[in-house]
């Protein structure tokens, strides 16, 4: 997909997940369009590792960056408990730009906001890295895998980690009917 039509599915993401009342941080539209891309297989392209919060994209951080310098989203200080991202002043021109990849993904995107959207930064981290966990470690069990989990998230203890690959797994069932 090319950056111009991913940016498109990005502000689209983003004006879901605010209109669904999401504080739409960084860390929110990382998880997002992780679980876009991991779990629905939207072709935004980026690469992502496991890092401090659970799964990251530096090349979705400078997605957004370019975004920003663009005016196609903002970042509006909300102190004192950080920075949420909104459309900016040139998010309409874009939509206008690319209709169709706008809407191209409605489906997939309403999925994954009304699953994450509204959840907090340390409970994306533990969904985030629980579905990365069951997709790197397929053939172990629920509870080989919520080891995995805390080892890598010691800071998430195993009850949490626990809880997490089980609700991972039944959003991953739900996901199936959205991709067929």
């Amino acid at each position: 997909m090319s950056g111009v039509k991913r940016q498109t599915v990005l502000l689209s993401l983003i004006e879901k997940m605010k209109v669904n009342g999401s504080w739409c941080g960084e860390t929110h539209i990382q998880k997002c369009g992780y679980f876009l891309q991991e779990l629905l297989s939207v072709p935004l392209g980026f690469e992502y590792i496991l890092y401090k919060h659970g799964p990251f994209s530096f090349d979705l951080r400078d997605e957004l960056g370019l975004m920003r310098s663009n005016m196609i989203i903002e970042l509006i200080n909300r102190s004192p408990f950080g920075s949420s991202i909104s459309p900016g002043d040139a998010a309409d021109s874009l939509k206008q730009m690319y209709p169709k990849t706008s809407t191209m993904y409605t489906k997939e995107i309403d999925f994954i906001v009304n699953k994450f959207a509204n959840f907090g930064v340390a409970e994306l981290e533990r969904l985030a890295t629980a579905f990365y966990v069951t997709t790197k470690h397929e053939r172990e069990s629920n509870i080989e895998r919520a080891k995995i989990l805390n080892k890598l998230k010691p800071h998430v203890s195993l009850g949490e980690a626990k809880e997490a690959i089980t609700s991972m797994e039944a959003i991953m069932k739900e996901a199936e009917c959205v991709l067929h």
